[in-house]
Formats: C-alpha cells, structure tokens, sequence
C-alpha cells in the first residue's frame, strides 16, 4: 500500500479506503466539523461515525462544507442498540441520513450485537437491495454472533469492525472473516492510549523514524485490516496519513505478534450493559 488513496475491494466490488477518519467521542459542532473537513483537505476519503456518536449532523456539514464531491468520499454510519428491530432499524437509518445530508451511505454497521441482531440485519438487507447504502456490516461481533447471524442470513456481512490492536489481534475472528470474505475493519488501533507505554512500540518507531502511532496503524494495513484512526489535532490528523512511505519487515511484524494478550481495552460484546 503506497498511499491514501488504496482501497480494498469488499465481497460485492465496493471500495473501502484502508484508511479512514474516525469520530468516536468527537464533539458535535465545531469540533468535529473542523476535524472532518481537515481530514478531507489533507486526503481522507473514509470518514466513520455513528448515532450514538451524536455528531452525525456535524460530520454531514463538514462534508458539504469540503466540497468534496460526495461520490468520492466513503462515508459510514451505526444502527444503536435501543434502535435495533427491522421497523425501528428503517427509521433510525432515515433520521442518519437526514442529519448527514446526504441520500445513501457507503456502508452500514449493526453497532453491537444484540437479540434482535437477525431482525436488524433484514432490515439492512432490505436497504441494500434498495441501493439505500452500499454495503452492510457489523461491528463488535464474535464469532459465535457471526454464527448465529449467518444462519439466516440472505447477504454475508462485508465488513466486521472490531476492537483490533498488538495486544488483540483477534486471530479468531480474522480467520473467519477471511472464509467468508468479509473484511475485519480495526477500531480503537491504538488501544485508547495506552500503545505509548509498550517498549517494543517505542523501539520500533526510533528504528523506522516513525512515531509510535505510525507504527501501529501501518501493522494494521499490513495486517489487512481496515483501520479509522481519531483525532482532532490538525497535526495528528497529518501524522496518521503518513505510513504509505515505510514497510514493517517480516521479522518487526512477527516481534509485535508476540505482543498479543488476549487482553481488550474496550468492552466484551458478550457483557455490553450500555
């Protein structure tokens, strides 16, 4: 991967940018409308948010602010938990799109599993027959949910966006996920902070002239995986978008495998409460 602008192609032909822009606890209003249209101004094609995220209508302003055309940009929204149900699903997709002012997303997320999974995903389903979006996925699922929702599925998922990182590499879920074409999308890649303390990270990013935060996000594309880094520091934002001009050897990326503990940083999904 040689820049910002590669993709990878999902199961149905759709690109989705390797990288993308994420806005999990970004704040609505100037905040995130300044962070997204930076994101854009520098190259940024793939832009994540969600209606939990509660800065749905910013991200849509800073898009049309941009002027970028909106066929060129990926953008990509989450059904809610208390919104899940095939009816509900439908109107909870309309109320997105009315706040990001646009008329289809490039892909849809079930947000986290839940018991009307199956219902939910009828309904994404539907919108995807419809040209509505053009893709649908989920995120937060385990294997025994990608199991359970494939039993009745008509469409297999083209994308599950998980918690990804050195520490929770998420072998499992990735082998499964490469059998059924569905493309592993990673959040939370640089473990909420906490990627700063690991030594080998420190390590690495003197060795290649990099910062710690290039190092992990350019494992995630070696990795072949999707990754939407945040941040709303214009300078960050930057350095993020610099990890197309260096290559991890073979014998670095087997180093930081050996850093997988098993060990989440953000919520089980089989034990979410919120």
């Amino acid at each position: 991967m040689k820049n910002i602008k590669e993709c990878s192609i999902l199961s149905n032909g759709v690109k989705m940018p390797w990288l993308g822009f994420g806005t999990f606890k970004v704040p609505e209003g100037k905040v995130v409308e300044e962070a997204v249209k930076e994101a854009l101004r520098l190259g940024y094609r793939h832009i994540d948010t969600a209606a939990i995220y509660k800065n749905e209508e910013g991200v849509g302003q800073a898009i049309k602010d941009s002027r970028v055309p909106r066929e060129e940009i990926f953008l990509v929204s989450k059904v809610w938990n208390t919104d899940q149900g095939y009816e509900s699903t439908l109107k909870a997709f309309e109320t997105s799109l009315k706040k990001l002012q646009t008329d289809y997303l490039d892909l849809y997320l079930i947000h986290w599993p839940k018991a009307l999974n199956k219902e939910t995903w009828k309904a994404l389903e539907e919108l995807y027959k419809e040209g509505r979006v053009k893709a649908i996925g989920v995120s937060n699922f385990k294997l025994h949910n990608l199991e359970e929702l494939l039993e009745d599925a008509e469409i297999i998922p083209m994308v599950n966006q998980v918690e990804f990182h050195p520490q929770f590499p998420q072998t499992e879920i990735m082998e499964i996920c490469k059998k059924h074409n569905i493309q592993l999308e990673a959040w939370g890649p640089l473990m909420q902070g906490k990627i700063f303390e690991i030594p080998l990270m420190r390590e690495l990013a003197e060795k290649y002239n990099k910062t710690i935060s290039q190092i992990a996000l350019r494992w995630d594309l070696q990795m072949g995986v999707v990754t939407i880094p945040k941040s709303i520091t214009p300078e960050r934002i930057k350095e993020n978008m610099n990890i197309f001009d260096f290559e991890i050897s073979k014998e670095d990326m087997d180093r930081i495998a050996q850093l997988n503990i098993g060990e989440r940083v953000g919520p089980d999904p089989d034990h979410i409460t919120f």
